[in-house]
Formats: C-alpha cells, structure tokens, sequence
C-alpha cells in the first residue's frame, strides 16, 4: 500500500529521450497528505561531449553544459543517489506530464547506465501518477474553487506557470526543476482540497485492473486526454471497441463523432484517415490507443452532470445514437481496423529501418533476461579500475555495445588505448558526418539564427556565447583545426 509521493520534475537538453539528456532533476517526497518530508533533491547531471543541447532548451532553462560539467553528478553517480533516496518501497512518484516526458527520460537514463529501466516504478510497491490529467479532468468536471487560466487569445490552458499565478500560489521561478515541484505540490493540495473526492478516484485509477475493468466494460466512459480537441476541455464520451492487439490497452471510439461515416472505408483507407494531418481534409478516424497502466483519466458516465453536458457541448441523445450505430457495425468494422493499424505500424517500422541505428535508442527493442540483468547488477558496483576487464559477457548485443560509452561518459580515464580511440571516432561521426547537415552544423546554424534576434537579453547573450563556447570545446580533436 503506498505510503508517500515522490514529486519529481526534469529539465532537459531537448525534447527527444532517446537523444538529449538530463540537464537538472529535483524531486521532493511528501506523506499522503501531502506534507513534506525531508530535504528536497536538487542535483545538475553533467552533460558528456558527445551529446549537444538545444539551444532553445538552454534559453528556457537557463543551465548550460559548463554549470553542468562544474556541480554535476555523472549520470552513474546520480542513479546511484537516486536508487537510495528516492525508490523507497511504496512510493508513488508523480509529476506534471510525467508519464509522456519525464518518466521516457528516466528510463533511458536507466537503460544507458546498467539500471533497470522500469522497476524503480513499480518493485516493492511503487507506481506512478501523472497530475496533469487529473487536472485536466478537474477543469472539465468539476472546475469550481480554481481559478483556470486561459491565453492570451483567450483558449483555455493548464500550463503550470499560469495555473500557479492565477490562483497566487509560490511558483518563483518556471522551467527550474525544484520551483517547478513545489509548484506541482501546490497544485495537487489545491485540486485535492477543491475536488477531493475526483482526486481520490484518479489517485486509485493507478491501478491499470481498474482502469481496464471501466473501459472493457463495453459501456460509454468519459475520457480526458491531451489528444483531444482543447475547445472540448481535452474531454469527450468514448467506448472501447476491441483491446489492443500490441499492448496492454484498448482502441477507443469518441463518440462525438457518426461511426457510419467510416463503415464502407477499407482497411487501407482507414489507415490514411487514421494519420494526423496538419491541414485536414477529410474527418480524421476518431479512435485512439488508451493504455492501461498510463494513469488514463476516466471515469464512468454518472459524474456527467448537466453543467458539464454544457460546459463539453456533450448532447447525450447524439452519443447514445452513435454507440447505437456502432454497435451495428462494428462486426464488419473491427477487422477492418485492425488490418489498418498493422499498416500503420508497418509504415512506423519502414521508417525507422531507414533511420540510423543508435543503440542509446533502442531501449524498448526488447526485454532483457535475467542473465543479463545480473551482469547489469554487477556493472552497477563496479568501480573504474574494475571496468578495465573482459568479466562482463551479455547475451543482449545492446547492452554489450553500450558498455565501452559507458565507460566513456562515467569512467573516462578507465579507457583503453583503442576504447579511447573508438570513442573519438564515435563522436566524430555523430558530430560531424553529414556536411552541412550534421548534428554540429545544424547546432552552430541555430545559433546564428538565436543570435540575429533583436529582443534578446544580455543574459540571453550570456547563454548563447556559452552554448558557442560548448560546441568549440567538444569538436574531437583532431578536427578542431578544421572547424
């Protein structure tokens, strides 16, 4: 039974898991009641010289590579931290749009670094939450007591800095990891002392079983997601149409919309309707993946409430005609979508084979099995000496293949003559192959583009000639007089 939260909160150098990296992690653990306990963790992850920042991150949130290489940790030595002081048994670690950002970011740093990448959330009782649907939810269905923010061309928002300031909570400064949590904290107390019965009932919606029992009941449900049209509250009347073939989840219909105007597509027809399109020109397949262990806000039809049948343009009558019409069809409809979505992954999977192969990114090609899990085991207690030899043998070719980065970003100095010549040619090739269409061509390009701009501060200068002065010093050597 869980016993605390664990708030936690990421600033990056971009936006892809797979490729930027933890600049500042901070987190902050509080009771059920939430109440804080202990001292916050605030720690900068050094960034290591084959990876370059977005320089629009680095606008953002202020920390350069050099703050980071100066107060660092090693990527290892904070996982080693953060295994003791943070994966106490029965946590619920939470944030806000953690589940889509924050969580991808842990697990590659995980993976990178010999960590299990997923059982820090769930072993010995722990799990996760996410606050952002739940105050998405809150808005659509329960919005008194908070004081929602909109933009400034008046579209709702429930971005955390303005949902802070609208209600005149503590939020000092946005996009620094530690504000941010306390911030989230705030937050969570408001929504659970406005809407306590709502934030109890997505709290226990942790449990993917209870998720799956509601959507797989073949009834309609209300579901909130950052999916859905903003205009709506992020909400709409959905129904489960068939589990997922792939993944512990299901393919949902929203009922806004008449199923028959899809009956007579084909499969493939289906399939391009089912792609998102910038500019739209036909109705875009009103159906969407819901996984079950991903915190999903839903909830049952009985807290639709005649204000909220307002507030959503939800016309009850409407939904229950299309739940009618899709029930007729959806002997001959279901097949049909199924094969649409094989093509749809086919396509997924075609474009990745022409994308170059980088393990860093392959954390969810497969599981790995518990021999090699043991061996992961070991490499988290090795010291820098101890790396130096040929004990470790893995079955899985990604984790034999990371360990010399490993080594590389954690230990340099436990580098071999040729290890420290492979990792040189590795950097060079990310950094430098493609011309003026490299990873560094297009960093030092961006740069200039910032640099032109007239409404720039003096800070904002004082980071850009950081981020120039980063990208000289990681040239590998024996271009840099070419550079």
């Amino acid at each position: 039974m869980a016993t605390d939260f664990f708030f936690y909160d990421l600033e990056t150098s971009g936006f892809n898991p797979k490729e930027a990296r933890i600049m500042q992690f901070a987190g902050q653990r509080t009771n059920l009641d939430l109440e804080l306990l202990g001292e916050p963790i605030d720690k900068l992850i050094k960034m290591t010289p084959d990876i370059l920042p977005d320089p629009d991150a680095v606008l953002l949130t202020g920390i350069t590579p050099q703050a980071t290489l100066k107060d660092g940790l090693s990527e290892r030595e904070f996982l080693r931290q953060f295994e003791i002081s943070a994966t106490l048994p029965d946590t619920i670690f939470v944030g806000y749009n953690n589940i889509r950002f924050d969580d991808e970011f842990m697990r590659y740093l995980h993976y990178r670094n010999y960590f299990d990448p997923y059982e820090w959330q769930w072993q010995a009782g722990r799990s996760r939450w996410d606050l952002l649907d739940v105050v998405r939810m809150t808005r659509a269905l329960r919005p008194s007591g908070v004081k929602w923010p909109l933009t400034a061309d008046g579209k709702p928002t429930n971005r955390l800095e303005l949902l802070t300031t609208n209600n005149g909570l503590d939020h000092q400064q946005a996009h620094n990891a530690l504000n941010d949590v306390l911030a989230t904290i705030a937050v969570a107390k408001m929504i659970r002392d406005c809407q306590t019965k709502l934030f109890d009932y997505l709290l226990q919606l942790r449990n993917k079983k209870q998720v799956a029992k509601l959507v797989l009941s073949g009834e309609p449900f209300i579901y909130t997601s950052g999916k859905y049209p903003g205009e709506f509250e992020k909400t709409t009347v959905a129904v489960s149409l068939v589990e997922h073939p792939n993944r512990p989840g299901a393919l949902v219909y929203d009922l806004r919309f008449d199923p028959t105007l899809f009956q007579d597509l084909s499969a493939k027809e289906l399939a391009d309707v089912w792609h998102w399109q910038r500019e739209p020109v036909s109705p875009r397949l009103p159906i969407k993946s819901l996984r079950f262990n991903c915190c999903p806000a839903v909830a049952p039809m009985g807290v639709l409430d005649k204000a909220s049948q307002q507030r959503l343009k939800i016309d009850t009558k409407q939904i229950k005609s299309h739940y009618l019409k899709l029930k007729k069809i959806q002997a001959n409809f279901i097949p049909k979508l199924l094969t649409a979505l094989d093509i749809l992954n086919d396509e997924q999977q075609s474009r990745l084979s022409l994308t170059i192969s980088n393990i860093d990114g392959q954390l969810y090609d497969d599981f790995f099995k518990d021999n090699d899990k043991q061996v992961m085991k070991e490499i988290q207690k090795t010291t820098a000496i101890e790396l130096r030899s040929d004990k470790f043998s893995f079955n899985d070719q990604r984790l034999r293949e990371l360990l010399s980065r490993y080594k590389a970003r954690n230990f340099p100095n436990s580098l071999t003559e040729t290890e420290q010549k492979q990792w040189e040619n590795y950097r060079r090739i990310k950094l430098l192959d493609g011309g003026e269409n490299s990873y560094l061509a297009r960093y030092i390009n961006r740069l200039k583009v910032i640099s032109g701009q007239a409404n720039l501060s003096a800070h904002d200068r004082y980071l850009i000639e950081e981020l120039q002065l980063y990208g000289q010093s990681i040239i590998p050597v024996e271009t840099a007089d070419v550079a």
